[in-house]
C-alpha cells in the first residue's frame, strides 16, 4: 500500500478516512459535552487527581455496587497485568479467537495459555459445557469468558455462565470480561457482576474509555468479592487515575440519560447495518451484541488486500483478523457506526470484492498478489495493453483486445481399417532417440565427494585421506559400544 497511512488524515481538507476499524460509541459524548470539556480542560489538566478511592465511590453510586469489591485502573490493560502476576499461577484456558489481551499478554508472563478454539460451523458461539470439559481435559487452573467475544460479538447467555461458574468453582481464577457488555440488547441483568461479589474466585471486567467514545481515556475496572479486590487494590499507586479519567466518571453521572440513549441508537445501527452487509453475496455476518460485527468474505477474497483497497480507494478503514489466533484473513471486524456511514462502505466493498477489471487494477482480489497484478496489467485478457490499446473506455473500464475468430476445425477421417483410431492423412515417423548409456553403479569411496555433494568427513568437520574402506570409526552402524 503506497504512502503513509497517517497522511490520509492529514490531508488539508480536516476530513480523514471512515472508521470501521475501531469499536467505539459514536453518540456519546455528545457535541455540547465536547464543548463543555474544551471548556474546562486547561482546568482539568492543571489540577491534581483525586484519590483513586474518592473517584471509585463516585463510580459505585452510579453502578450500585459496594466501593469495597470495585478496584478501577489505566484500562482493562492494566488490571489485566495485575491478575497475571498477582492471581494465574500456571494456566489459563481462553477460547480463541479472542482480543490479543487474553493470548499475548500471559504467555509474555510465561504462563502456559490453553486456547479452546471456537468453531466457524456454529457461528463461533461458545458452547460452555464443552469448554468446561477442555479445562478439566487440560488441567487449566484459570479460565477467561468474554461476554461479548471480540471479535465475534457472541454472548453465552446468562443463566448458562451462572452454572458455568458454579462448576469451576474449584479453579484459582474465571475471569468475565464484559467489556463490551454496555452494548447488548437490554436485559433485565445481562452481567455477572453481582455474581462475582459473592464468589471467591469470579473476577468480572470492565471497560469505560471506549463505551463512552473516549478511547483516548484510560479507564477500567474490576469487580470482586473484597479479598480478592483488595489484593489487587493494594498494589496499585493510591492516584493511579489522571484527572481527565476523573472527570469522565464525572460526565457520567451528569449525562447517564444521553448515554442511554446513545446505545439505544448503536442497537438499532448495528441491526441496520448487518442487515445491508447481509445482502453481499458470499459475505457472512456473523450475529453480534457489541459495538463491531465480525465478517467472513466471499470465497478468494483475502481480507489485506480487500482492507488496503478500501483504504487508498475509498478512503475506508477496516480491521482484518489475520492476525488473531483462531482466526484468518478472510475475516473482517467491522465497527457500528451510524447509517449514513455504512451506506458509504457496503457500495465501496461491493466495488472492492465483485466489480470487473477497473482502469486502476482488479476491483475483486484472487488472494494472490501475483495473480492480482497479471490481471491489472492484462485487463484480464491474458495479452498486454500498450500504447494506444492501453486506454480506457468511457465506462472507466480497460477495454479488451478484440479476440480474433478461430476457424472451425476439419472433419475428422474415419478411423483406420482394423484399428478403430482416426488417423490424419500423413504422420511424419517418429525421431528414435538412442539411449544413453549408463555407469554400471558402484558406490562412492570414503572421502571423495558425490556428484555436487560433500562427503562424510567434510560434513563432521574434518577430512580425511582417501581409502579403499570406510574405517571402523566411520562405520558407527558397526561398533559394538554404546
Amino acid at each position: 500500500m503506497a504512502g503513509n497511512v497517517t497522511s490520509l488524515f492529514r490531508d488539508g481538507t480536516g476530513a480523514g478516512p471512515v472508521d470501521f476499524r475501531v469499536p467505539g460509541n459514536p453518540y456519546f459524548p455528545t457535541p455540547g459535552m465536547l464543548d463543555e470539556l474544551s471548556a474546562r480542560l486547561r482546568e482539568i489538566v492543571t489540577s491534581r487527581p483525586s484519590d483513586t478511592d474518592t473517584v471509585t465511590a463516585r463510580l459505585c453510586a452510579l453502578l450500585g455496587l459496594p466501593p469495597q469489591c470495585v478496584v478501577l485502573g489505566n484500562g482493562p490493560a492494566e488490571l489485566i497485568a495485575w491478575m497475571g502476576h498477582l492471581l494465574i499461577r500456571d494456566s489459563l484456558a481462553v477460547p480463541v479467537p479472542t482480543s490479543g489481551r487474553w493470548t499475548g499478554r500471559p504467555m509474555e508472563t510465561g504462563r502456559r495459555v490453553d486456547m479452546f478454539p471456537l468453531q466457524e460451523a456454529d457461528g463461533f458461539a461458545l458452547d460452555l459445557d464443552r469448554y468446561a470439559g477442555f479445562l478439566r481435559a487440560r488441567g487449566s487452573r484459570a479460565a477467561v469468558v468474554c461476554t461479548p467475544n471480540n471479535p465475534d460479538g457472541g454472548l453465552p447467555r446468562r443463566e448458562r455462565l451462572v452454572r458455568f461458574l458454579d462448576a469451576m468453582a474449584d479453579l484459582d481464577l474465571v475471569v468475565v470480561d464484559e467489556s463490551y457488555l454496555d452494548f447488548a440488547d437490554a436485559g433485565p441483568e445481562p452481567g455477572v457482576a453481582r455474581e462475582a461479589v459473592l464468589r471467591p474466585n469470579v473476577i468480572v471486567l470492565r471497560g469505560l474509555g471506549e463505551n463512552l467514545g473516549l478511547p483516548g481515556v484510560r479507564l477500567g475496572y474490576l469487580v470482586a468479592n473484597p479479598a480478592l479486590a483488595g489484593r489487587i487494590r493494594s498494589t496499585l499507586p493510591r492516584r493511579n487515575l489522571d484527572p481527565l479519567a476523573e472527570h469522565v466518571v464525572s460526565m457520567l453521572g451528569d449525562h447517564g440519560p444521553e448515554y442511554a440513549r446513545g446505545l439505544d441508537r448503536l442497537r438499532a445501527d448495528r441491526g441496520d447495518m448487518a442487515t445491508r452487509l447481509s445482502a453481499l453475496p458470499g459475505l457472512t455476518v456473523y450475529p453480534s451484541q457489541a459495538n463491531f460485527l465480525f465478517v467472513r468474505l466471499p470465497v478468494g477474497a483475502e481480507g489485506t488486500l480487500v482492507r488496503d483497497r478500501l483504504l487508498t480507494g475509498h478512503r475506508i478503514l477496516v480491521r482484518d483478523c489475520g492476525d488473531k489466533i483462531g482466526s484468518s484473513s478472510r475475516f473482517l471486524r467491522l465497527a457500528v457506526r451510524p447509517q449514513a456511514d455504512v451506506r458509504r462502505l457496503v457500495p465501496a466493498l461491493e466495488q472492492v470484492l465483485y466489480d470487473s477489471v477497473p482502469a486502476g487494477g482488479p476491483g475483486y482480489s484472487s488472494g494472490t498478489a501475483t495473480v492480482d497484478r497479471l490481471i491489472g496489467e492484462t485487463s484480464g485478457a491474458g495479452l498486454r495493453l500498450t500504447g494506444a490499446g492501453a486506454g480506457s473506455g468511457s465506462d472507466g473500464v480497460v477495454p479488451r483486445p478484440a479476440v480474433p475468430a478461430v476457424p472451425a476445425p476439419a472433419p475428422v477421417p474415419a478411423p483406420a481399417v482394423g484399428t478403430g483410431v482416426p488417423l490424419p492423412a500423413a504422420v511424419p515417423p517418429m525421431p528414435v532417440t538412442p539411449p544413453v548409456p549408463v555407469a554400471p553403479w558402484a558406490p562412492t569411496p570414503a572421502g571423495v565427494p558425490a556428484r555436487g555433494g560433500l562427503t562424510a568427513a567434510q560434513v563432521r568437520g574434518t577430512v580425511r585421506p582417501v581409502e579403499t574402506r570406510p574405517r571402523k570409526e566411520d562405520r558407527p552402524w558397526q561398533s559394538t559400544g554404546t
